[in-house]
């Protein structure tokens, strides 16, 4: 079996044509190159250099070796990058949990980026609507959304505020026509949340403010929820952020104060400093604000552009 070191001088020399460039470029001197490839070539049982006054020349076996040996280096070269990765805790498996929503909007894709600076850090998205236990490891990383973090001792870092205001489809505007007050509301279809679990804060106020009022539809999924909305099945109260960017959707009246929530980035205590949980967080907040900042715009633009077809709808009573 041949050392790898052998290996590096046969791909030296061949790149230069000659022991001593090989040697400026191994940063040894000539003699060892030269015992290197001797080593090598009687290793292999092959001679894979013709030597010259005018430097070394491959032989028809070198020719044939050289690609497998720059593969070789390629491999070489990827572990020990990989092993670098590992030896400052930037590789590894990362388990991040998220609602669907906030993955689709945020996380997805900011991965691709986030992958570009550590390519050893391989993300796994858990989603879902209800939220994981970190305590006990089911995650490493969670991006939560709610009016408030429960109390533990997981360390939270802020993403974003988002509102929330009461929406429905350019369909069902048609059909239906609009609330003019809350109490008009139980003339018409609205969407409910179910699961006592399930942090839907905006359709257990809805159904607070009207007792007694039934959901002509229910979800126990945020998305699917939004869908509902969207599909024309009724009303129900939405984030702004998104909903505000699509033509479909129209607001009935202005962000609701007491629905107003936020989005956080959770972790253990003992996972904070770890290099590869430390990198998603700080490369995932400032994406996220940027991000918010770009949709706020274009929704308050899209918003402006709704603004004036609204008052064809009919205000019931």
């Amino acid at each position: 079996m041949f050392d790898w070191n052998d290996l590096k001088a046969f791909l030296a020399v061949a790149r230069g044509g000659s022991t001593l460039a090989a040697a400026k470029t191994l940063k040894i001197n000539q003699t060892t190159v030269a015992r290197r490839i001797e080593a090598l070539e009687s290793a292999l049982g092959l001679k894979l250099f013709e030597r010259g006054q005018a430097g070394s020349r491959l032989t028809e076996a070198g020719e044939d070796l050289l690609a497998e040996a720059e593969r070789m280096e390629v491999s070489a070269k990827a572990f020990a990058n990989r092993a670098g990765a590992h030896q400052r805790g930037l590789a590894g498996t990362l388990k991040v949990t998220s609602t669907e929503i906030l993955a689709n909007l945020a996380i997805t894709p900011a991965l691709v980026g986030f992958r570009e600076l550590y390519p050893d850090v391989k993300v796994e998205l858990i989603l879902g609507d209800l939220p994981l236990d970190l305590a006990a490891g089911e995650a490493d990383v969670a991006i939560r959304a709610g009016q408030a973090l429960t109390v533990s001792d997981l360390v939270a870092r802020k993403l974003a505020d988002f509102e929330f205001a009461l929406y429905c489809s350019r369909d069902y505007a048609a059909r239906r026509g609009l609330p003019a007050t809350l109490e008009d509301l139980r003339q018409h279809d609205l969407i409910g949340g179910e699961g006592a679990r399930l942090p839907l804060p905006g359709t257990r106020w809805l159904f607070d403010q009207l007792p007694g009022a039934v959901p002509a539809h229910t979800s126990n999924s945020m998305t699917n929820l939004n869908l509902a909305v969207k599909a024309g099945l009724g009303i129900a109260p939405i984030g702004c952020l998104l909903a505000d960017l699509d033509p479909d959707l129209i607001q009935i009246w202005p962000p609701i104060p007491d629905l107003s929530a936020s989005a956080w980035v959770v972790t253990r205590a003992e996972l904070k400093d770890t290099p590869r949980v430390r990198a998603f967080i700080d490369f995932i907040v400032p994406h996220v604000a940027t991000l918010r900042r770009t949709l706020e715009a274009q929704g308050a633009a899209m918003k402006a552009e709704k603004a004036a077809t609204v008052v064809a709808f009919p205000r019931t009573a």
